[in-house]
């Protein structure tokens, strides 16, 4: 359908007649956006919003205003709430899959996307079905979000998507120390490699995370890659573990030689535990077999890993295996703290960015976010959000997050950090063999 100034006066009047006729009010923000004229359908809709807070179809409209104008988050904030209040139509799900596929969560994405379609059929968007890779025929490149292995026997072996991520160590907030050890181990290799092949220093090898969840292991790991423009390939348990004898072992030699032949190539481990468990708690020699495994890939035996620069992420260090650690396999263990005073600032500097806002003090309400995790100041900044979104709902116009609105919302978020402490401090004080829990120990007396 076309439109025309025309269009837009009529049905301005026609508004200014009935001022609380919503679907004439839709219809306003539909031309208005036909025509390019995003900011003022924006506008538009939250003045009907305000007449109407609970209509989904505007709240979806609201969705693609948003997007159209660039704000991401707000788009994402207001398809969630639709969808946790289960009055998400087909079409919403597949828009909120769109915006987590240009965040970078494929996988989230693909799994949106199926919602919606079995939620209304209609609302299938073939262009992004192909970029997803989803119900893809057999010479496709992508299915459902994963890169198909080239020499993919039978359909089995195991794969994962490669990401070229945009981050950098300036986007993370905090965790200078950690940033720094990754620094010299992983990128000083690859930025200066004329100086360790005088040594005869292979570039690779692997670093071990560990901390409290929340904290941003994975969004380093991300970062990591992005700072030399490598790819980034993220391995959760599930791309690895089968339930058949020897697809695990299988699945995970395919990630390697997916990452060799992808060089310089960032390949990250999240919840290792769970994959490196110690042998001596095994029964199985499954579980055994695919330690081994592991092991033989880090070492390099059957591939080259130069180039290869292996992260693994975990919140129970104690459960994995000690051969891990020797040398040129996971030979640095870092602690990832929650962030400290500086870090807190940071943080939600960074989430504040390009969201309207007054002044604000951030060392302020660092101090008042103690032992807060990263996840735990993502959501401070979400609820107060949540909070400025309801309140154009109703009043039809945004304002700005302030101090107070910060305020508000620290006082309803507990540190998630202090139950995995408890159970940290009973290791760092019994079972720290080699010093390996030494820095828990100064975090828990600072």
């Amino acid at each position: 359908m076309t439109f025309s100034d025309e269009t837009i006066r009529g049905l301005r009047e026609a508004v200014q007649l009935t001022p609380d006729n919503i679907p004439l009010r839709q219809a306003l923000a539909q031309a208005l956006g036909g025509m390019g004229r995003w900011d003022e359908a924006e506008s538009e809709l939250r003045d009907a919003l305000n007449r109407a807070p609970n209509n989904a179809d505007l709240k979806l409209s609201l969705a693609r205003a948003s997007m159209q104008l660039g704000k991401t988050s707000q788009a994402i904030v207001i398809l969630e709430s639709l969808i946790d209040t289960r009055s998400a139509s087909g079409a919403a799900y597949v828009l909120y899959a769109r915006l987590l596929f240009q965040e970078g969560r494929t996988a989230d994405a693909v799994a949106q996307y199926r919602l919606g379609v079995e939620e209304d059929e209609g609302a299938r968007d073939p262009n992004l079905e192909s970029q997803l890779g989803i119900d893809a025929v057999a010479g496709n490149d992508v299915v459902d979000g994963r890169l198909r292995e080239s020499w993919d026997i039978g359909g089995e072996a195991g794969g994962a998507e490669v990401e070229r991520p945009k981050l950098k160590f300036s986007d993370v907030g905090g965790m200078s120390h950690v940033k720094e050890e990754i620094s010299i181990k992983i990128l000083a290799p690859l930025k200066h490699p004329e100086l360790y092949k005088a040594y005869g220093k292979a570039a690779g090898g692997g670093i071990l995370m560990y901390g409290p969840p929340g904290c941003g292991k994975t969004y380093l790991a991300r970062a990591t890659a992005g700072e030399i423009g490598a790819g980034f390939i993220a391995v959760g348990i599930n791309d690895v573990l089968d339930m058949w004898i020897g697809n695990s072992e299988r699945n995970l030699n395919a990630l390697f030689d997916q990452a060799r032949r992808n060089r310089p190539c960032v390949l990250f481990f999240d919840e290792a535990d769970a994959l490196g468990s110690r042998r001596s708690d095994m029964n199985s020699g499954h579980g055994r077999q695919l330690i081994n495994q592991f092991l033989s890939e880090m070492d390099g035996v059957d591939g080259n890993n130069e180039g290869v620069l292996v992260l693994a992420a975990t919140n129970a260090p104690w459960h994995i295996d000690p051969a891990f650690r020797r040398p040129g396999r996971f030979d640095r263990v870092l602690f990832v703290p929650p962030p400290d005073l500086e870090g807190r600032a940071e943080i939600l500097r960074l989430q504040l960015t390009d969201k309207p806002q007054e002044t604000i003090d951030f060392k302020t309400l660092a101090k008042k976010t103690d032992g807060f995790s990263g996840a735990d100041l993502k959501s401070v900044v979400d609820i107060a959000v949540e909070h400025k979104l309801r309140d154009a709902f109703r009043t039809g116009i945004p304002q700005p997050l302030t101090q107070k609105d910060l305020l508000a919302a620290i006082s309803s978020v507990r540190p998630s950090t202090r139950e995995w402490f408890s159970t940290a401090r009973n290791y760092a004080i019994y079972s720290n063999e080699g010093g390996v829990y030494d820095d828990v120990l100064k975090y828990l007396k600072r």
